[in-house]
């Protein structure tokens, strides 16, 4: 019984390992499925661990190699990105980051044919100055930047990107000269940007129309004739100079600069300097001041009479010579006149500069002082003794006389005796007469 139980049970367990087959077979593909969700999964945690970044974004990344060709940057993505050093180089050459420092990238994209993400500093810096850039244009904020060259119709100028000046936006007055600001750092303010033309315009004078309109304010509440103050040249003319005296300029007159001889305002003065002035005149309802430098200082024609007494020899320069005579420097501020008629006691001069030169040293003799309409009268010849106070001595009256006519037209040829002769014209007589009257009067009126 048991022999056969046993060997019909046989046929049984033979036939029943089909569904075990089965049964086998699911278990595998369960264990297939369970497997692929488990490397999904992996997959997913393994993409989840890189940082979701888009191109065109700026970010930050570690700098994880420096070599002489790039450095190795790591934003956190599957690959690295490799950036060419000479983004990393200052104006020396050297490089500005190492190993371990945090900057500023551009993923420019994803991949490259090597595999690895295109990253780029340069532009992420240029990124970071366009929304700077906006912010200030939004904000009104004053902007820095320095002069690059000058370009058709203005300035160009860098402030981490390049930017335009127009040349009508540099100053509150017309600037003749915009090569002399190439390379100055300007303060600015931006009145136009558009980042998808790439174009930024940039105004220096709206600057400075809101900051002079401050000081204008405080200037004008303190301002007072007498007052002295410390100002700026801004421009020098013919006619004198323009001092800033804070949000409101004055005029230095040419007259008002020196009590000296001053050609032209540029020999005493020149643009930016610093100069102490006095205020001669404020009228607050054009807002007109006129300035005096001259007035600081002490006036030279005071007790002039003192110094330059009567008949006095006096030395000078020679500073300016017209048809009527030579203006002579005493000191500073100070000047006489020679006239023409006053230089020669012998010579007939028809011009000053047949005897004198400018910045000639002279010699010569004080013959009157007027200190209200400060002149001083000189005379050249006084230096000299009169040499027609001895003629009548030398060449008394009826005296027979021979020379050479200055005036040769004016003698006449008389016949007469042995063969023709020249005698002197009767205008001789007459002029030697009134020298030996000449001599019998006073040493003044000789003068």
């Amino acid at each position: 019984m048991m022999n056969v139980q046993d060997i019909d049970d046989t046929p049984d367990r033979v036939v029943r390992p089909a569904p075990m087959t089965v049964l086998v077979r699911q278990d595998d593909d369960d264990d297939d499925q369970a497997s692929r969700d488990e490397y999904e999964q992996l997959l997913k945690a393994y993409e989840g661990s890189f940082r979701n970044i888009a191109e065109g974004e700026v970010i930050k990344g570690t700098v994880l190699k420096v070599s002489s060709s790039d450095v190795v940057v790591d934003v956190g993505y599957k690959s690295e990105g490799m950036i060419s050093v000479q983004e990393f180089l200052d104006e020396n050459g050297e490089c500005l980051v190492h190993a371990g420092d945090t900057v500023d990238v551009l993923l420019e994209r994803t991949e490259d044919k090597d595999g690895h993400i295109v990253l780029s500093r340069e532009k992420a810096e240029k990124m970071k100055i366009w929304d700077e850039v906006e912010k200030a244009y939004d904000d009104k904020k004053v902007v820095l930047g320095r002069v690059i060259e000058r370009i058709k119709g203005g300035l160009a100028v860098d402030i981490g990107v390049r930017a335009f000046l127009p040349g009508s936006q540099v100053d509150v007055r017309p600037v003749r000269n915009l090569d002399a600001l190439r390379g100055q750092e300007l303060r600015m303010r931006v009145i136009k940007v558009n980042k998808k033309r790439g174009n930024i315009v940039l105004s220096r004078k709206a600057l400075l129309e809101e900051e002079n309109a401050e000081k204008k304010t405080h200037t004008l509440a303190t301002l007072e004739e007498g007052k002295v103050l410390r100002g700026v040249v801004k421009n020098i003319t013919d006619y004198g100079a323009f001092i800033d005296l804070g949000g409101i300029d004055g005029l230095l007159h040419v007259t008002d600069m020196s009590w000296g001889r001053a050609a032209h305002p540029s020999e005493l003065f020149k643009v930016n300097d610093e100069v102490d002035v006095v205020v001669l005149k404020f009228d607050r309802t054009t807002e007109r001041v006129s300035l005096g430098y001259k007035q600081l200082h002490a006036d030279p024609w005071t007790a002039v009479e003192e110094r330059y007494a009567v008949d006095a020899r006096v030395n000078g320069k020679v500073v300016s010579l017209t048809d009527y005579g030579a203006f002579i420097e005493l000191e500073a501020g100070v000047e006489g006149l020679i006239h023409v008629s006053e230089m020669s006691w012998s010579k007939r001069v028809k011009h000053p500069s047949k005897l004198l030169t400018v910045g000639d040293a002279v010699e010569s003799m004080v013959l009157g002082v007027d200190p209200q309409a400060r002149r001083i009268s000189l005379g050249l010849k006084q230096i000299e003794s009169n040499p027609w106070h001895q003629l009548a001595e030398t060449y008394p009256i009826g005296s027979k006389l021979t020379g050479q006519s200055a005036q040769p037209d004016r003698v006449r040829r008389v016949r007469g005796g042995r063969g023709g002769h020249r005698r002197a014209h009767p205008h001789l007589r007459h002029v030697v007469e009134q020298a030996a009257e000449a001599s019998l009067r006073s040493p003044q009126e000789g003068r």
